[in-house]
């Protein structure tokens, strides 16, 4: 009888941790090419947002010191017209500190590629956004980090899955716009995100080539 019960409780604790394990799992799939595209494909207009101007502000502002920071929790966004514009939130994961992308992540970043050429989202411009949540670093280094992740996930999608580099704007914003503003320090301020930007400008239409001149007939010989 003994043994029959620790053969049971045995079999309770194995199916335990399978079930952790399947929950594990489920957090951590990778998001399908529809999950990303209905996520993407409700624009409605552009935001009001200078790209140039708000990288520039951005390392300004992370590297000003501010007698009166408000701190993390209270700090103002730098960009917050970005939150008008269609989201995806990509759980990318990079080596410590570097614009790495760890293997785990690779299928997620095909995902990504494979929702941007949908016929739904074809139309249309994408910014790649790098946040970092707030941590032992600089403001300023934080900043720089956000924005060679955002380059990295654009060189991979341009170089190994052909996305146009036209439809692609890496911006990195470092602690400057937290996804979790109440969270500083939460793994959720390290999320990237892919937001529809814009549409592309329609090409001219190409004016009709004009007919042919008609051969001439050989004149008649009298």
């Amino acid at each position: 009888m003994r043994a029959k019960g620790l053969s049971t409780a045995g079999l309770g604790i194995a199916l335990g941790f399978a079930l952790l394990a399947g929950a594990a799992r489920a957090q951590t799939a990778a998001p399908t090419r529809d999950d990303i595209v209905g996520k993407l494909n409700h624009f409605e207009e552009a935001a009001e947002v200078d790209l140039p101007a708000l990288k520039q502000q951005v390392m300004e502002r992370a590297k000003a010191r501010i007698k009166n920071d408000p701190g993390p929790v209270n700090r103002p966004l730098i960009a917050p017209d970005l939150a008008k514009l269609p989201a995806f939130n990509a759980q990318i994961q990079f080596d410590a500190d570097t614009p790495i992308i760890q293997p785990a992540s690779y299928q997620t970043v095909g995902r990504i590629a494979d929702a941007l050429v949908h016929s739904s989202l074809l139309p249309y411009t994408f910014l790649i956004v790098g946040h970092v949540e707030s941590n032992s670093k600089t403001r300023e280094a934080n900043a720089i980090l956000s924005q060679r992740r955002a380059d990295a996930i654009r060189d991979v999608l341009v170089n190994t899955f052909k996305i146009s580099t036209k439809r692609l704007h890496p911006i990195g914003l470092g602690e400057e716009q937290f996804l979790d503003r109440a969270k500083p320090t939460s793994a959720v301020n390290g999320q990237l995100q892919i937001l529809t930007y814009a549409k592309l400008p329609e090409e001219p239409a190409r004016p009709a080539a004009a007919p042919a001149p008609a051969a001439k007939k050989p004149a008649k010989k009298h």
